[in-house]
């Protein structure tokens, strides 16, 4: 049974940041490309971060460059999202996904407020 549980989300003040985990479990996880997502109020899901497997290749939202940086731990079959100088905008439930599967979390809700 595949399983995706997201954790680290809260509330934070604008220039703030955040390290989302999510930890897996029935899959390969050291054979997967991993993404992470978003949801805005309103809005439809969208494309945040991806790694390759190896983490050799990553690649980002133009929202999220220079700010955000993906990276997981095979050993641990844990994908990371840090998350710095976060931005009112960047406000969402945010989700683990591999890539091809529809398998996905409860997610973790990012609040970036003052």
């Amino acid at each position: 049974q595949v399983r995706l549980v997201e954790s680290g989300g809260g509330l934070v003040q604008p220039g703030g940041s955040l390290r989302l985990s999510c930890t897996t479990s029935g899959f390969a996880f050291s054979a997967s490309t991993m993404r992470w997502y978003r949801q805005a109020p309103g809005k439809e899901r969208e494309f945040v971060a991806m790694i390759t497997a190896s983490g050799g290749f990553r690649n980002y939202a133009d929202s999220v460059k220079g700010r955000f940086t993906i990276s997981r731990d095979n050993a641990k079959n844990t994908l990371y999202l840090q998350m710095n100088s976060l931005k009112p905008e960047d406000t969402a439930v945010y989700y683990c996904k591999r890539a091809l599967y529809d398998d996905w979390g409860q997610g973790t809700q990012v609040t970036v407020s003052s």
